[in-house]
């Protein structure tokens, strides 16, 4: 027990010592990480580590896919759900397919559906890995496309995953593969939705910021875990959880309970993606023993390793061609359908008109509703605005480079080859590519693709920038102060202002903040402004309630 205990002090501390030197050296932590872990497996406490995939998969990997999509913009996530949906399912797939007739050709006597199984392994993003490529000068878009990729696409590898295995043992059925990802993921959704307006709702009525971020860190599990049970995909319940959490927090909890949320789950998110690289590190040594024990000799399966990272990297780049293509296509498309929204726009403001506009656009002519006539005036509203922010935002061959290099394995990657079944031919070998693929990926992508972007990172008039900032800023403000000016403020009473009119102010004052905050997630919700300047207006109206509820009510 004393042993455990102070390995778990010395690996808190080497979490802590690799993001501090990692940061101020300019190498991402996980990589020192991983040689930490390396030279760690030489010592003779941690010579026969075997982590157990199920710790990863069913114990890590769900809070982190949760925090994530609890902290990724929805705004953002929706507007590139086409791409996301895309590297998520079709790239994931075709890459499974490609990889795995490769590995067939070049490993003598490899079954084609055990291959198909290690390029499901091979093929999904990491999380965790691609967090690298935030501090970097890239497009939001980009950040946005990698954020929701690794997000979903660990459910189209693992489903991938199971399915080959099955077809091992029993004729493989390529619609009933079919049914089963689509089972897989609708149940999922299903349940992952129902679990995160669940929590918010339990969790509204709980004042106590501290017994408020406990709940939060079960939320992931109580999705994940009966999802699994159904044969659905636990991981993806989880991140639709986050995602409706994400949303709806801001209207649901508190300010004190959500920066609550915030900073512990920061902490909690730094020792789980910490734990993952170190004990990726610590099990290579014993893969890499296991390989030359079965198989005399680990050269081959090297160069198997290297060769499919290789084919990957040329698979992700041909598909993310396309896609910018697909991308660019469809904005132009949006940008000739401006002018005509433009003008539903201007005719909904009009008395009558908005019914008028409506009625344009509505095929199947009935009467229509309020709530039908809101929803349209939302969607016209969207539109408008996600066509500015496509304009703002184009995507050229350094945003596609950025996309392609920074599709890094690691933590999926590693766990999903601990699970392959016990006795099967070869299972060693399988192990020890994908490890070396993940650490390849790790060491060559994570290692050049900081000096990679600056490289071809176009120059930035920070002027211009600081000039669009302030601009959003202003209207921001602008739409706040709107919101404020429509709750007229108490009288105030002549000479010293009394308990009860500073008790009446404060309810006021938060009453109008209530009103602000509103008024910006609507806002949000339409997409009419910067997904980052609306979450800086946001943090400080949080930041404003906060001091004035830990002030307390003024004494009568």
């Amino acid at each position: 027990m004393t042993e455990l205990l102070v390995i778990l002090v010395i690996a808190l501390v080497v979490i802590a010592g690799a993001t501090v030197i990692g940061a101020r050296l300019g190498i991402a932590s996980p990589l020192v990480l991983v040689a930490v872990g390396v030279a760690a497996s030489f010592l003779p406490a941690f010579r026969d580590v075997n982590i157990e995939s199920e710790w990863i998969l069913a114990g890590i990997l769900p809070p982190l896919l949760y925090s994530s999509a609890v902290s990724m913009p929805a705004m953002n996530f929706r507007r590139e759900f086409g791409a996301i949906s895309g590297l998520s399912v079709v790239l994931v797939v075709g890459s499974s397919l490609l990889l795995g007739l490769f590995f067939t050709l070049v490993i003598p006597g490899l079954d084609f559906a055990w291959g198909v199984a290690l390029g499901a392994i091979i093929s999904p993003t990491d999380a965790v890995a691609t967090s690298i490529i935030k501090k970097m000068p890239v497009s939001k878009r980009v950040i946005a496309m990698l954020d929701g990729e690794s997000l979903l696409n660990d459910a189209t590898a693992l489903v991938i995953l199971r399915t080959a295995i099955v077809a091992v043992a029993a004729s493989f059925s390529f619609w009933g593969a079919v049914g089963t990802f689509a089972y897989s993921v609708v149940i999922a959704v299903v349940l992952g939705g129902l679990v995160g307006m669940l929590n918010l709702t339990v969790r509204k009525r709980v004042t106590d910021s501290t017994v408020n971020t406990v709940i939060s860190f079960a939320v992931p599990f109580v999705a994940a875990v009966p999802a699994e049970l159904l044969g659905a995909s636990g991981l993806v319940a989880a991140v639709v959880a986050g995602l409706v959490t994400g949303i709806r927090a801001p209207r649901v909890l508190s300010a004190q309970n959500r920066l609550s949320d915030t900073q512990n789950w920061r902490t909690v998110e730094l020792v789980l993606e910490g734990a993952i690289f170190l004990t990726m590190g610590l099990q290579i040594k014993s893969i890499v023993t296991n390989v030359e024990d079965d198989h005399a000799g680990i050269g081959v399966a090297a160069l198997v390793a290297a060769g499919a990272l290789v084919l990957t990297i040329l698979i992700r780049a041909g598909y993310v061609a396309v896609l910018l293509r697909s991308l660019k296509s469809r904005a132009r498309h949006s940008e000739k359908m401006q002018d005509q929204l433009e003008g539903m726009r201007e005719k909904m403001s009009t008395p009558g008109g908005n019914r008028e506009a409506f009625g344009q656009v509505n095929n199947r002519r009935r009467p229509a509703s309020e709530r039908d006539l809101a929803v349209f005036a939302r969607r016209v509203t969207q539109s408008l605005a996600d066509i500015e922010y496509f304009r703002r935002e184009p995507l050229g061959w350094r945003d596609g480079a950025a996309v392609v290099w920074a599709g890094m394995r690691g933590a999926v990657t590693v766990a999903a080859a601990q699970s392959l079944p016990e006795g099967i031919p070869m299972r060693s070998v399988l192990v020890f590519i994908a490890y070396t693929v993940a650490a390849l990926s790790l060491l060559i992508q994570g290692g050049t693709i900081a000096p990679l972007l600056r490289r071809i990172a176009p120059t930035v008039d920070h002027a211009a920038v600081e000039v669009s900032t302030n601009a959003e800023r202003d209207r921001i403000i602008e739409l706040m102060r709107a919101s404020a000016d429509a709750l007229p403020a108490p009288d105030r009473p002549a000479g010293d202002p009394t308990p009860e009119y500073l008790l009446v102010a404060q309810e006021h004052y938060l009453t109008v903040l209530a009103a602000q905050r509103a008024a910006l997630l609507d806002a949000r919700d339409n997409g009419t402004f910067d997904a980052d300047v609306l979450a800086n207006a946001l943090e400080s109206l949080d930041a404003s309630q906060i001091a004035i509820e830990l002030r307390g009510k003024p004494a009568r």
